[in-house]
This record gives structure tokens, sequence and C-alpha cells, in this order.
């Protein structure tokens, strides 16, 4: 019964511990030590659940769509009840004439009471059919807003991974190198305890341990920021412990297999240039809804009234008439010297909207071959490091042998353990390299599937 205990106590923990970090991702690890294992795919799913910028931007979109309804909602009939009273400061008087004897009579009564019920509606309103066409427009540019944030939160998200990656993979290569560095130190001075070293050996062994730590001490602080610069990005708690999976080899791997396929080389989903393309179609929309200035409107009321008139204020013995009406207002537009001048303007802006579309697909196409070269360039160089590194590891073991049996020098085996690490180094930064510029050609192609 206490372990039962136990391990629904440690069940709620979990749970709770889970609400706490906000964490939807379905396939996502917890450790037994409380930390959220996680991989790319996972990360972007959970960015793009929690990340502020993605409920900002779907928010939007209700916005619009609650725009869309209101001004659809113009075509309805619109009931209002009314009631008007008004009291004769001065009567209208008339003067009779009775037999050659004037008479003065006074018209009207001293109140004057009205209410009841007025309905108008549209008939003809063409204005009003294009401006819900305006909004449906503007619906379709918020939505591919909202995509456009998603794409700018996944290239950020894959980004910060790889980032995290490179750190990560740049604290393993110079925690080794200290780690050599250090052995050697403590087999150097145990050669010079026995007096078989000399001791500028030993002093230079010393310092080149030492001048390595900052550098690892630099590397843990790489992937702290790194790392919280990944959380904020995913919307989580900072104090959330993470760990991502894999290493800059495993994609390394993959990009010799996986061959980005030429025929999706296109411009035709991106972003930005779809939301000129609706920028431009509001715009038409804008030019249609001035030239119905030039057309008629028609529009029908209805009216069911009762009025009243009395020169006293006794309301309940009032006596009430009915009457009702049925009208119609045709408005034909004669002329307007500012609807030209607008739809003058509107025309400008639709062929200032076409030039910068153009020169904007330039610039992405331009972005595109850049990206792409500087993959295909990334790849000849971690072919190259990759030997540089083999090469680098033999050197330092021709090294490490040659001081052991007396032909070589300490500063032999510092050069080649300095050489190492600045190659595994720099194969690291070309994977990395490699994938910024994948993250950014995806986003630019407009495909959000960075993972596959």
């Amino acid at each position: 019964m206490k372990n039962f205990s136990k391990t629904k106590k440690i069940l709620m923990l979990m749970f709770g511990f889970t609400l706490s970090a906000n964490i939807y991702a379905q396939d996502s690890v917890i450790t037994n030590a409380g930390i959220l294992k996680i991989t790319l795919k996972q990360a972007i799913e959970i960015a793009q659940s929690e990340s502020p910028m993605i409920r900002i931007a779907d928010k939007n979109i209700e916005l619009k769509r609650a725009a869309n309804k209101e001004i659809f909602a113009g075509l309805l009939p619109q009931a209002n009840a009314v009631a008007s009273y008004s009291r004769a400061l001065k009567k209208q008087t008339m003067v009779m004439d009775f037999g050659g004897q004037q008479q003065t009579i006074q018209v009207g009564s001293d109140n004057s009471y009205s209410g009841g019920i007025q309905i108008n509606f549209p008939v003809f309103a063409p204005a009003l059919y294009k401006t819900i066409n305006l909004t449906r427009a503007d619906i379709a540019l918020a939505k591919e807003k909202a995509n456009a944030s998603r794409l700018d939160l996944v290239n950020q998200v894959a980004k910060a991974y790889y980032q995290l990656l490179l750190a990560q993979d740049s604290y393993v290569v110079l925690e080794k190198s200290y780690k050599n560095a250090e052995e050697n130190y403590k087999n150097i001075d145990a050669k010079y305890r026995q007096g078989l070293v000399s001791e500028y050996d030993k002093i230079r062994a010393e310092v080149q341990m030492r001048s390595i730590k900052p550098n690892v001490v630099s590397a843990e602080n790489g992937i702290r920021l790194a790392t919280l610069q990944l959380k904020v990005l995913m919307g989580i708690d900072p104090t959330v412990e993470i760990e991502i999976e894999g290493n800059l080899k495993d994609h390394e791997r993959r990009m010799f297999t996986r061959q980005i396929n030429a025929s999706a080389l296109n411009l035709e989903q991106n972003s930005d240039l779809k939301q000129l393309d609706l920028n431009a179609e509001m715009l038409k929309k804008q030019l249609s809804i001035q030239r119905t200035n030039y057309l008629p409107t028609l529009s029908a009321s209805f009216s069911y009234m009762y009025t009243s008139l009395n020169n006293d204020f006794r309301v309940f013995h009032y006596r009430w008439f009915p009457y009702s009406t049925l009208g119609f207002n045709l408005n034909i537009p004669l002329f307007n010297a500012t609807t030209s001048k607008k739809t003058k303007q509107i025309k400008i802006q639709i062929q200032q909207m076409n030039d910068t579309r153009l020169n904007t697909e330039r610039q992405l196409s331009m972005l595109v071959q850049s990206y792409l070269d500087n993959m295909t360039k990334s790849v000849e160089q971690i072919i190259s490091d990759k030997e540089t590194v083999s090469q680098a590891e033999k050197g330092r073991s021709i090294a490490v042998k040659r001081y052991e049996v007396g032909a070589g020098t300490i500063l032999e085996v510092n050069d080649s353990e300095i050489a190492l690490t600045q190659a595994e180094l720099v194969y690291n930064q070309s994977i990395y390299n490699y994938l910024t510029a994948k993250a950014d050609l995806y986003k630019t192609l407009g495909r959000e599937n960075i993972t596959e």
C-alpha cells in the first residue's frame, strides 16, 4: 500500500510538472530526472501551440471575420421603434370672413404625439456588395499573415535548435580537448618528477591545459543561452529542464541521402508574394467600390405609426389614430468630383503594387539562389573538413608517439592538439551553416515541413 501511495505521488508530481511547463506535444518524453527530451519536430509543434505570436495572428483572423459579418449585416432590414412629441408654442392662425365680419381662428392642437415602427432595407446597394467582397479578401490576407508568422516561428525555432546543437557539440570538442590536455599534463608531470622531461615541458603542458579551460566555460555559457532562447521561442517556462536529441553529425548524414527536389524550388508558396497579391486584389476591389459611386442606389422603407393631437395632458384618455406608409428612395449620382480623383489614386497604387511585387520576386529569387549556393558550399566544406579532422587526429597521434619516444617536442603535441580542436569546431560550424541556410531557404519557399 505504501508503494502504491509513493507511485501515486510521483505520477501527480509528473502531471503537475507537465501542466506548469504547458507542454502539449504528444511525442515529448520526460525522463526520470524530470527533463523534457524533445526533437526538432516536437519543438516546432510546442512552439506553434504555445507561442503568443501565433495566438495574436489567429485573433486577428477572428477580428476580420467579425468585421465581415458586420458588413454583411448591412443587407438585412433595420427596424427601429420611434416616438416623437411636439408642443405648439404659437398656433397657426387663420382669418375667416363671415358676411363682412372677420374672425380669427387658431388651427392645430397644443400637443402632438406620434409613435410606431420604421423598417428600412436596401434593395440595390452595389457599394455594399463590393465592400463584402473586400472584407473577404481582408480575411484571406489575415490568414496569410498568420501563415507568415508560423513560417517565421518555425524558422526561428529551427535555427535556435541548431544553435543549441552547435553549442553542445562545441562543448564536447572543447571538453575532450581539455581532458586530453589534462591527461597529457599529468603524464608529463609524472615524468618530470622522475627526471625524464624538463621543467619547460611541464610548464608548457600546464599552460596548454589552463588555456583551454576558459573556452570550456564559455561553451557551457553558450549552451545555457542557446537553451534559454529555444525555451522562449517555444513559449515554455524557463525553469523547465529540456534536452534535445541528436547532434550535428546526425544531420550531416542526412545531407547526402535527402536531396532537395529542384521542381519544388519555386516561389509560388512564398508568403511575402502571396500578401502582395492579396493587397493588389484588395486595391482592385477598392477600385470597384469607387466605381459604384457612379451607380444608382435603391432603398425601401416601411412605417406603421400612431398619432394623436390634444390640448391637454390626459394621455390615457387620448384617441390614437394608426397609419402606415411604404416608400422607395432612388439615388442617382450626377456629379461627384472626388470619385474620379480617388479612382485615379487607386490606379496608381495598383501600378506601384505590381512594381513592388516584381522587385520582391527578383530579390527572393536571388535569396533562393544564395541559400542554394551556401548549402552547396557547405556540403563541399563539410567533405573537406571531415578529411581535415581525420588528418588532424592522425597528426596528433603521430606527435604524441614522437614525443613519447623522444623524437618530438611538447610544442608539436600542443600544436597538433590545437589543430585537431580547430578542425572539429570548423567541421561542426560547416554543418550548422548548411542547416541554417536550409532553414532560411524553406522559409523563403513557404515550406513549413522543415523537419522532412
